[in-house]
């Protein structure tokens, strides 16, 4: 004899009962027109976040583009500017080197004349 007051077929009885009516409480749930309504709601919530996550990224890699291209004109334009720098100082350069000669050749002149005048 056993102490237990329910004995084993009366507590598998109740554990099916209950199961039973979770199970009825699930397909209740299911068949509910507005989880119908809240599934649909949220399905179109989802699209529009994926829409919007769409747009925000192709926003991101156009702005990615134009400044890998301002870079590159950047990058362009600093180029052309020491290429420019680089022919004006060899313009100065051979500027100063003209009158150096000239200054030379005045000097060489001048020391010409003042042997000739001797």
């Amino acid at each position: 004899m056993s102490f237990k007051q329910p004995d084993l077929l009366e507590r598998q009885q109740a554990a099916a009962k209950a199961k039973k009516a979770a199970l009825e409480k699930f397909r209740a749930k299911a068949a509910d027109p507005a989880l119908a309504d809240r599934l649909t709601a949220r399905t179109a919530s989802a699209a529009d976040r994926k829409a919007i996550k769409n747009a925000r990224e192709a926003e991101k890699a156009e702005k990615k583009a134009r400044d890998a291209e301002r870079a590159e004109q950047a990058k362009h334009d600093a180029a052309l500017q020491a290429e420019r720098a680089k022919a004006e100082s060899a313009e100065r350069e051979l500027a100063l080197e003209a009158e150096r000669k000239a200054a030379r050749d005045a000097r060489y002149a001048a020391r010409k004349k003042r042997s000739k005048r001797r």
